[in-house]
């Protein structure tokens, strides 16, 4: 007790000498200094170093400032030697020619077009469970053996046809997008007619919050309320949202899960869309040009190493590549997360814009799948997590099933398109179960700066480790037989 009394008595005399006082913050602490020689010609009292923590001195914005101005500087350096050795291998011309001379990237268009296909069955079925003409049951069987074969499609086509590996890669990820809406929307329908019998008897809603034509009202009645009203002020109910209209705009929305109504903007704003139009063109362009001039030359000197099993050799060429692909998934996420799908927001007025939360300060893996991508997480909870919970599923069995779709789709965007099955995509996910305990339990046992280290080395090695094994396996398996060996 009475140390801690010293302390704070120090403390208040350090910061009340000279030009401090009680009320400063730390930044103005900073950017003063006490008068150490007093009218008595004292220059000496009591104080306590800044580094202490009695101090209370929490202010450290200079030494981001260094480790910003260092960073700069190393990757600068990399950044030189790159050209050094290398040239310039930027080629922008050489993307458009690899889509439009392949022949097998077309087919993968044609998937993408074809999709529409499962989008009419999925609302078909659904209208004719609204219309009783099937049952519930019937109409969820319908649904299922929709969404298998329209995630069976992509892997058929692309084997079958040999389809390029990067627009195999888009086509396969169109498709995982809309086997998640549609199960939104098929799963979310099924809730809105089971409330809907059970509320069949009740007189119908009125007023704004369910606007619906009587019996009595004339035909054009509807169409002179809805021209004159705002469409974002119009609020539908089941099942007058079984409309192509209402259908395909959640399948352009920026979200997975599917609601009758979304918050609507009352207008576009011109100014915002063409920040991100353009933010998008550009680190588009920043991400191909790193592709060609760091990542390919590092992959390709990374493969004899892996053929000689030479593992310090491997080490080195691992963590040239953490760098340069941390880079290119940071612009992805904000060219996607940000700019692409606020593009779409604004596009589409969909006012709901959390993509992403704070994840750069996640302090354990299970907090930063929860915050990386807010769209996903939603449906995860919402389809997967909660109705198994309701079904009386243990919690670790619902995350567990979470952690397991997750990984079946992270290796089916690598298998298809790269047609190598080795599930090491799949094993990365599944690691992050053990992984999201280990970060929980050195957050709370030592420090949460240890648990964000933790995080954030995850996503630095862990990337390119996966990429280094699929290129390896892919090259083996493409070049070696050729006899084109670099």
């Amino acid at each position: 007790m009475d140390d801690n009394k010293r302390r704070r008595g120090l403390r208040s005399q350090s910061t009340s000498d000279g030009d401090f006082s009680g009320t400063n913050n730390n930044s103005e602490k900073l950017k003063s200094i006490p008068k150490y020689i007093s009218k008595q010609q004292k220059c000496h009292i009591g104080r306590i170093s800044l580094f202490s923590t009695a101090s209370g001195f929490d202010d450290y914005r200079g030494f981001l400032n260094l480790g910003l101005v260092l960073l700069v500087i190393s990757n600068a350096r990399t950044f030189l030697e790159n050209l050094l050795s290398y040239g310039i291998l930027v080629n922008p011309v050489q993307w458009v020619e690899a889509v439009v001379q392949n022949p097998h990237s077309w087919p993968n268009l044609l998937l993408c077009i074809g999709s529409n296909f499962f989008i009419f069955n999925c609302f078909q079925v659904q209208r004719f469970v609204a219309k009783n003409q099937i049952s519930l049951k019937v109409g969820a069987l319908l649904q299922v053996l929709n969404l298998i074969a329209m995630i069976a499609l992509p892997p058929y086509q692309i084997l079958r046809q040999e389809a390029n590996p990067f627009g195999a890669l888009w086509s396969c990820g169109v498709y995982v997008i809309l086997f998640m809406k549609l199960w939104s929307y098929a799963q979310t329908n099924y809730w809105y007619h089971q409330e809907y019998l059970q509320s069949f008897k009740k007189p119908r809603q009125k007023g704004p919050g369910g606007l619906q034509r009587t019996k009595s009202m004339p035909a054009g009645a509807m169409q002179t309320i809805t021209e004159n009203t705002d469409s974002s002020d119009i609020k539908v109910s089941y099942p007058l949202n079984l409309s192509y209209r209402n259908m395909y705009y959640f399948i352009f929305a920026p979200t997975l899960c599917y609601e009758v109504n979304y918050p609507r903007n009352a207008s576009i704003d011109t100014k915002f869309l063409s920040r991100r139009f353009l933010e998008m063109f550009l680190l588009i362009q920043v991400e191909l040009a790193l592709t060609q001039q760091w990542i390919v030359p590092v992959l390709q000197r990374a493969i004899p190493p892996m053929q000689e099993k030479n593992f310090s050799r491997v080490v080195e060429r691992l963590l040239r590549l953490s760098i340069p692909n941390h880079f290119i998934w940071l612009i992805f996420f904000y060219c996607f997360f940000h700019s692409f799908l606020n593009v779409l927001a604004e596009v589409m007025r969909f006012a709901d814009r959390e993509f992403y939360r704070d994840w750069w300060n996640s302090e354990t893996i299970e907090y930063f799948w929860k915050a990386w991508n807010i769209p996903v997480h939603k449906w995860c909870v919402r389809h997967l997590y909660k109705p198994l919970v309701r079904g009386h599923w243990p919690k670790i069995y619902a995350q567990t099933c979470v952690f397991a779709l997750s990984a079946f789709f992270h290796e089916y965007l690598v298998t298809v398109p790269l047609q190598r099955i080795r599930f090491w995509a799949a094993l990365a996910m599944l690691m992050q179960v053990p992984l999201s305990y280990m970060t929980a339990f050195v957050t709370k046992r030592f420090s949460p700066v240890m648990g964000n280290m933790m995080v954030w080395v995850s996503l630095i090695i862990g990337q390119p480790l996966t990429i280094l094994l699929y290129v390896y396996d892919y090259y083996a398996s493409q070049v070696v037989p050729t006899g084109n060996s670099t």
